[in-house]
């Protein structure tokens, strides 16, 4: 089948990709059991999880790289296989390696196109194009082998680009990067993938990486999706306390809607009352957590600036940890459990220690709430 038959067979609200019922098996090891999973069109979807958890096979069998051994893809509504060449030319790659021929950037950039015997003036000018696209504009010219490895992974990117791709594969492209050049790749990737309005799958092990780049993100273990949703809700409320020990995240406090009206909920979590914006109805319970990025510590009992923050709540500190070039502030309020993250500086003037009295102060707009029983995120 053709992709223009496909385009003309697929419903108009069709996912991108997706997949239903896949299922890998190595050597009689389940690698892959993933009952549905799609990325919508012209949306980067990240796969979070360390490594051997199926992030790559997923990648590969969505890709039409590989066949599951049960299920089904399907590629703009229409099932797809790695038969089906015009499908598979809408599809382009990314690895972990760029893997350049010996020769000039030009020539490695162009190489797809001259496979597929674009006329040589299109040719040039979709170089050109892509180089652009990745800031190495006039770079046709330079031997790959004099390239830095971040270079070379832009290349590989203008290499995937100048198809015109429908479709880009990612498997940890940075992660061989040193951590100064990869936080600033990923805001270049997250920049291109999002202006190229391309349809990407992105695998990673690093859960900055993923929150920078997608739009929506699906946690792996065991060959399983454990949690997916979008960034903030799965980074922030985490399904169980296997995925809170991966993001390296406070595990989502449980609570009873206690008053909803007017788009505001109050929510009961223990001994605590916290505001937030929804309007779930009275008696629901849920999962609350807030980002520690969002949450400010003033010493307790100082006179706190006024502010729209609507929440307020005494604790005692009960963790001080480094997190990167700062620190991580873990708090008690009664039964429930909340993290800021401070600056070091910040930490020693406010001489943060496990016993601190402190006063929180964060939003309502910053606290994520999700029905306790669903692993989907309220919109």
């Amino acid at each position: 089948m053709t992709a223009e038959a496909s385009d003309m067979l697929a419903p108009p609200t069709a996912p991108a990709v997706r997949g239903e019922g896949i299922k890998v098996v190595y050597r009689r090891r389940t690698a892959v059991d993933v009952p549905s999973i799609e990325v919508a069109a012209g949306k980067t979807y990240a796969l979070l999880g360390a490594s051997g958890a199926g992030k790559s096979t997923l990648l590969r069998v969505l890709g039409l790289l590989e066949r599951p051994a049960e299920g089904r893809v399907f590629i703009d509504g229409v099932e797809a296989s790695g038969k089906d060449l015009a499908t598979r030319r809408t599809i382009a790659a990314v690895f972990q390696k760029p893997y350049l021929l010996r020769a000039t950037v030009g020539a490695n950039v162009g190489y797809g196109l001259k496979l597929r015997r674009v006329p040589k003036r299109e040719r040039e000018q979709r170089l050109s194009d892509a180089l652009a696209r990745v800031g190495l504009a006039g770079w046709e010219g330079r031997s790959a082998l004099t390239l830095s490895g971040g270079e070379a992974q832009r290349v590989a990117l203008a290499r995937a680009l100048v198809l015109r791709p429908r479709i880009l594969l990612l498997d940890e492209p940075l992660s061989y990067m040193d951590p100064l050049l990869k936080r600033s790749l990923t805001l270049e990737f997250a920049e291109i993938l999002k202006s190229e309005r391309v349809t990407a799958l992105y695998v990673t092990h690093d859960r900055d990486e993923a929150a920078v780049v997608a739009d929506r993100i699906g946690i792996m273990r065991d060959g399983r999706l454990v949690s997916e949703g979008d960034p903030e809700t799965v980074l922030t409320l985490p399904t169980d306390e296997w995925v809170a020990s991966f993001l390296d995240a406070e595990a989502p406090a449980e609570g009873l809607v206690a008053t909803s009206g007017e788009g505001v909920m109050t929510l009961a979590c223990g001994d605590a009352m916290i505001i937030a914006v929804g309007d779930l109805p009275l008696g629901s319970r849920v999962l609350v957590g807030v980002p520690s990025e969002d949450v400010l510590l003033f010493e307790h009992g100082v006179q706190i600036p006024r502010t729209s923050a609507r929440n307020q709540l005494d604790g005692v500190v009960s963790e001080v940890a480094p997190a990167g070039a700062a620190m991580r502030i873990t708090v008690a309020v009664g039964d429930l459990r909340l993290a800021s993250t401070v600056s070091r500086s910040s930490a020693a003037d406010l001489r943060l220690a496990p016993g601190s009295l402190v006063t929180l102060l964060f939003k309502a707009t910053a606290v994520r709430v999700r029905p306790r029983d669903t692993i989907a995120p309220i919109v």
